[in-house]
């Protein structure tokens, strides 16, 4: 199918599938602003003028005259522009806010919502009565919204926000929609924060840690507050603990811990490989885990405290702005042994909107209340901060705007870029001139074997370089969308032995690559060794059977490339037919199919030479059609090789050379096996029969197929 035909055939699918939206009355939410500059003019006081929409940002600026010339005072925007968070509908809240140069909230309204609660149940007004109270409040001040209370005629208690009965869920919703936005335009235009993009967790960095190892490495942080440190902050205000909030301890002071649970070394380390793995299955895509246990008088949970609830007595801020924390209601797996004995331990949520960088230094504050006089509201409050910034190493650190945020990780790379750059320069010249080093099998075996030893160890367990079709199928699929592929220069090893392989097609064939630098293939190497050394029956396929086996890695990579265009979910199902991942990536640190799978291809590996590699690899299928690309046929052969010498085929342990002595280079794994033999006048039988009749060879160079 064409491409032009295909996307006819796309455009038939959506317009039947925005007909039946129509018919069944639905018209999907826009996801987009819908006022326009005439509209924001009648919004607000004739003596504020509305810039016209900001480039980078979508965003109005507000101006007002102040002397001789203008000055932007605030910032009006749509939330959805900014913050869609899908309410109960699975649509978002459209809210229009204003913000000043201050960062108060100057005015929050509802342009459109699709809640059921506040369209057949409770009615609109609610809501509007509910983001009225935002007006006037600073998001450098960290609010919640509570239970609505009754008979306080209006007066509010300082950082909170009254809910609405029978709608708590949806307005928080509202709650999150609100911060969320007002922050990204806090951090972009009234530097209240820095501007480069949020680090990305190291995913393949993993380390066993005992507990006392991951806090001497600063991963896990422990603040201690003295109840003299209270009495202290407290002095002067007349006012005391309710003994009813204080837990039952006789600890003169609290102490803290936080752990980031999203870096696997500790994830993994503290909640273990089931409880990891659980974890990760309830985390949305952006969002972040934080594991926050105490001991001592002073807890942040009470019992009023509801599960999936707000902390009120924990306030988490970065770059001096709040960051809203939930109750994930995860149950904490056994700790390691030396882990401390906490009376309280919670797993809080960080919504991947709140803009929360894990890279940069941030501050998680207990907060102890103290009130008198219950009428008069008479209430004081310290915060007790705990700043903690994470090593840098185990993040991808993102570069402030006008530097590529990739340079960074090619810098933090550099030691494993300078010695994979030398194994590729000393495997180039060392197949450039394999005639004069390997004249014995024993330099040959001595440097192979040292060589694949790296490249398993090295380029795949600590470099993390093993390619894989998904790489493949993600460029096919980003170029088919007009989309960009630099997604991966943020894998710099994976990316130059990518276009290492691409590249030596050219002189080489895929055997450079298939035979020398792919780990998975340098791991069935060595099973296959010590299945020799075991002496294990050895299968030799037939070659009938061998080319039909040989076919399903070509259709496999058919498959997964098409889907990657037409049905991504059905590639990215076809390509874990590789067990790249289990294997090499995470370092069989996996479980159930995955590991059996994998395990089993090299069991079939020691009895039949190579077998994945041969049948069932997509990427090597992709290589051995990038044969055409081959410009010479670099492996000599004589009149007589086939006819009828078969020592070369004999010992070809990839039936890459037909009876007739040609090389089939789409299936040759460049062992060089067959050039030692080539040159060796004690092995090769044409050689070794010249010899003694003193006559020359006749050379036919290259006969490949």
């Amino acid at each position: 199918m064409t491409r032009a035909a295909a996307s006819l055939l796309l455009g038939r699918a959506t317009l039947a599938v925005l007909l039946l939206f129509l018919s069944m009355g639905f018209v999907p939410f826009s996801l987009a602003g819908v006022l326009t500059h005439a509209d924001l003019e009648h919004r607000f006081p004739e003596a504020l003028r509305i810039l016209p929409k900001d480039r980078e940002l979508p965003v109005w600026p507000i101006v007002k005259l102040e002397g001789p010339k203008e000055t932007v005072v605030a910032y009006t925007f749509e939330s959805i522009d900014l913050a869609p968070i899908p309410g109960f509908a699975g649509e978002p809240f459209n809210l229009l806010i204003a913000i000043d140069r201050h960062g108060a909230l100057l005015e929050v309204r509802v342009l459109a919502q699709h809640e059921p609660v506040f369209l057949d149940g409770l009615g609109p007004e609610p809501l509007f009565r509910f983001v009225e109270q935002y007006r006037g409040r600073r998001i450098l001040d960290p609010w919640r919204v509570i239970e609505p209370r009754r008979g306080t005629g209006g007066v509010h208690e300082l950082g909170t926000i009254d809910g609405v009965s029978k709608a708590t869920a949806s307005v928080r919703i509202v709650n999150e929609t609100v911060l969320a936005a007002a922050l990204q335009v806090a951090r972009a235009k009234l530097g209240f924060a820095a501007a480069r993009p949020a680090a990305k967790v190291r995913e393949e960095h993993f380390e066993p840690l005992s507990w006392s190892a991951l806090r001497e490495r600063g991963l896990v942080a422990r603040y201690e507050i003295a109840e003299a440190q209270v009495e202290q902050a407290f002095a002067g205000t007349g006012l005391h603990d309710d003994p009813v909030e204080l837990a039952p301890s006789g600890a003169d002071k609290t102490e803290l811990w936080i752990a980031y649970l999203n870096l696997p070394s500790v994830g993994r380390n503290l909640l273990g490989e089931a409880g990891w793995r659980a974890l990760r299955d309830r985390l949305e895509p952006g969002q972040h885990a934080l594991l926050v246990m105490a001991s001592g008088p002073r807890q942040f949970v009470n019992d009023a405290f509801l599960r999936g609830g707000v902390p009120h007595q924990l306030v988490l801020k970065q770059g001096g702005l709040p960051i809203a924390l939930r109750d994930l209601d995860f149950e904490v797996p056994t700790l390691p042994p030396d882990a401390p004995k906490a009376e309280a331990m919670k797993v809080f949520r960080i919504a991947a909107s709140a803009g929360f960088d894990p890279a940069a230094t941030w501050q998680l504050a207990l907060r102890v209340e103290r009130r008198q006089n219950v009428m008069y509201g008479e209430t004081a409050r310290r915060d007790f901060a705990l700043e903690h910034t994470l090593p840098e190493s185990y993040f991808f650190i993102s570069e402030p705007a006008g530097r590529p945020a990739w340079r960074a990780v090619w810098e933090a790379r550099r030691g494993d870029l300078i010695l994979l750059g030398a194994l590729l320069v000393a495997l180039s010249c060392s197949l450039a001139a394999a005639r004069v080093l390997f004249t014995t099998p024993r330099r040959l075996a001595v440097f192979r074997w040292s060589f694949l030893v790296l490249t398993l160890g090295f380029v795949g367990y600590f470099a993390q370089g093993q390619v894989s079709i998904v790489q493949v199928a993600g460029i096919v699929k980003a170029l088919w969308t007009g989309g960009c592929c630099g997604f991966l220069l943020y894998d710099p090893v994976t990316l130059i032995l990518l276009t290492v392989a691409l590249v030596a097609l050219v002189p080489w064939g895929r055997g450079a690559f298939c035979g020398w630098l792919c780990p998975f293939g340098a791991l069935q190497e060595f099973i296959a060794a010590l299945a020799r050394r075991a002496r294990l029956p050895q299968w030799h396929v037939p070659a009938l059977l061998e080319r039909r086996l040989a076919m399903l890695k070509y259709l496999l990579l058919a498959a997964i490339l098409a889907g990657a265009v037409v049905a991504p979910n059905w590639s990215e199902a076809l390509a874990q037919s590789e067990p790249f991942k289990t294997a090499i990536t995470l370092g069989w640190q996996s479980s159930g199919g995955a590991l059996i799978y994998a395990l089993a291809l090299l069991g079939l590996g020691a009895v039949v030479y190579k077998a994945y590699c041969r049948w069932l690899c997509p990427l090597g299928a992709l290589l051995a059609a990038g044969d055409v690309l081959r410009r010479r046929d670099w492996l000599g052969r004589r009149a007589a090789c086939g006819k009828p010498c078969q020592v070369c085929r004999k010992h070809c342990a990839y039936g890459a050379i037909a009876d007739d002595g040609a090389i089939r280079y789409r299936d040759c794994f460049m062992c060089l096996a067959c050039v030692q033999i080539f040159h060796d006048r004690h092995r090769c039988a044409p050689l070794r029969l010249a010899a003694r009749r003193g006559v020359a060879v006749q050379r036919s160079p290259g006969r490949g197929e």
